[in-house]
């Protein structure tokens, strides 16, 4: 399964880092069930589901098959998600002292995902190389609406077999504006724990 991914992730031909980061969030299937639970008064559950969007969009996991090239500042990607049709852009922002990307996910019912981060350097640990992004993303669909904030950080590490392999971990705090709050942890097995209070 994570060897299909990321060979949509990093295709033969080629990609840029904000194609890249396109292709990384198209899971949108993930928020197109968001406005049924709303409407069934699932609020925890489309709390739940944004909040593992929004951990998996900003993540790989699976064979790094290459670095992306890198886009000049200004420039931006936009490419719709084949199975919603929701339109995916990622846009540098700027590249000094840090790559800081904005991103947005315009649903076709008029839901908005949008969420910025910031890759702050590259930190060399016995597990891998890692690049630590905090993050922050908003989504609204309706007077409902989502805040979420955190540090989420890709790591490629050499696997036994000598290929380079992508993981993340990390972790966001989340709230809504009808009273509900929560935590996701991400690690690097690709397992996330979920605590969420009303």
């Amino acid at each position: 399964m994570f060897a299909d991914v990321m060979r949509y992730e990093l295709p033969p031909e080629g990609i840029s880092l904000l194609g890249y980061i396109v292709r990384r969030m198209h899971k949108t299937e993930l928020l197109a069930k968001v406005p049924a639970l709303l409407k069934d008064g699932q609020n925890k559950s489309a709390l739940e589901a944004i909040a593992i969007y929004a951990a998996t969009s900003s993540t790989s996991f699976g064979h790094a098959y290459y670095q992306p090239r890198f886009n000049r500042v200004g420039e931006s990607v936009e490419e719709a998600d084949p199975q919603t049709g929701a339109k995916v852009r990622a846009t540098l922002q700027s590249d000094s002292p840090h790559y800081h990307i904005l991103y947005t996910v315009a649903m076709p019912n008029g839901d908005a995902f949008t969420g910025e981060e910031r890759i702050t350097g590259t930190t060399v640990g016995l597990r891998g190389l890692g690049m630590p992004a905090p993050s922050k993303f908003n989504f609204k669909s309706g007077d409902y609406e989502v805040n979420l904030t955190g540090v989420l950080t890709s790591e490629l590490a050499l696997s036994l077999f000598g290929k380079t392999k992508i993981r993340a971990y990390g972790s966001l705090t989340f709230n809504d504006n009808k009273g509900n709050s929560g935590k996701l942890t991400l690690d690097r097995d690709n397992k996330t724990r979920i605590e969420m209070t009303a």
